[in-house]
């Protein structure tokens, strides 16, 4: 009886012991206490991943509106651009094309970040591909319309004026080239392609590794034609660019010609017709480069294995063209260009009169 008795008090002690240590090791302060640092800290390093994330769509979204918005202003406003007509015209609708193309395609960008499941309906996905697909097309048409007009102007003048290409012929131009595009982009919409998200799950677009016929048919169109566009303004402006080197060597070659050839390549040399095909040459190889990957990824995705990365490396530096675009046309402004002379006219000058100086000195 008394060993029993003495060994009760024991026996709950030991109870009480495992009870408290369960109750211990179930409360957040014991063994499941590093769990939860854990977590919290990796939930910490994900929110700033995120964010970190997010920080660059938001930045190109910023940098693309309001250096477009800086552009159409620029060219609105400047009296010499507008005398200009046709191809500032066009200038101008390729601002205003990035301008929206970035304020309509980036908020999805940006709320496919906040939230993932944006893009898993299947009206956004849609709306989202026909937007990437339509201001992609949309831009190449029309730089290989500035080269056009600049290839008739200087190779086909007479073709040029019997046209009566001026500021209401390229507004009409555009006109024809957004009610096309539109249409032809709209054409998934209408079940002709299917629009999925891809792998990344930030952008949706057309499903290039589909192997049904129509699809099929719809990509390989596609990329065709932004295949043309891109060969065609290359073309076009080799031709501009080797057109005004052979005047400018028989000008050279042949100082007592006709009066007329002198006036014809004073007009062509001029710092508005220089400054012209600046801003085309320069502005083709930005969208060009911009542009070619995607077209690349177009045929290699029917024709080559998947390549999730190289998608969207290829859409990536697509969005890069609506941020580049408008600094061109800010920088390369012709009064900007008459500064640059003047200033490079006043450092020559004096770098030559200093050492004229050092002697006399």
């Amino acid at each position: 009886m008394h060993p029993q008795i003495y060994n009760r008090p024991k026996e709950m002690s030991l109870i009480n012991t495992s009870l408290w240590a369960y109750l211990a090791m179930e409360t957040p302060n014991f063994t499941h206490g590093s769990i939860s640092m854990n977590e919290t800290v990796i939930q910490k390093s994900q929110l700033h991943t995120v964010d970190t994330t997010i920080a660059l769509p938001i930045f190109m979204f910023a940098g693309g509106a309001i250096g477009n918005l800086i552009a159409i202003i620029v060219l609105s406003v400047s009296r010499q651009e507008r005398k200009s007509s046709a191809f500032y015209t066009l200038v101008c609708g390729l601002a205003v094309t990035d301008f929206l193309g970035t304020c309509l395609a980036s908020p999805f960008t940006i709320a496919n970040y906040l939230g993932q499941n944006v893009l898993k309906y299947q009206h956004v996905c849609e709306f989202d591909s026909f937007l990437l697909l339509f201001f992609s097309l949309t831009g190449l048409s029309i730089i290989f319309a500035m080269a056009a007009e600049r290839y008739l102007a200087i190779c086909w003048p007479y073709t040029y004026e019997r046209w009566g290409v001026d500021r209401r012929f390229a507004q009409k131009f555009l006109l024809f080239i957004y009610t096309s595009h539109i249409f032809f982009c709209c054409l998934p919409m209408m079940g002709m392609a299917s629009s999925k998200p891809q792998q990344s799950g930030t952008w949706c677009f057309i499903d290039w590794r589909t192997e049904e016929s129509v699809s099929s048919a719809y990509s390989v169109l596609y990329g065709v034609i932004s295949l043309l566009l891109i060969l065609g303004t290359i073309m076009l402006n080799v031709s501009v660019c080797g057109t005004l080197m052979m005047m400018r060597q028989r000008t050279v070659k042949r100082p007592n010609t006709r009066g007329s050839v002198r006036d014809r390549w004073r007009a062509l040399s001029s710092a508005a017709e220089t400054q012209m095909i600046s801003v085309l040459v320069t502005t083709s190889a930005v969208v060009l480069a911009c542009s070619a990957p995607l077209v690349v990824r177009v045929f290699a995705n029917l024709m080559l294995k998947k390549d999730s990365e190289a998608d969207l490396a290829a859409i990536r530096i697509a969005s890069v063209n609506p941020i580049l675009d408008p600094w061109i046309y800010i920088l390369l402004r012709r009064s900007l260009f008459r500064r640059l002379l003047s200033l490079s006219r006043k450092s020559s000058s004096i770098r030559s009169s200093s050492p004229l100086e050092s002697v006399l000195s």
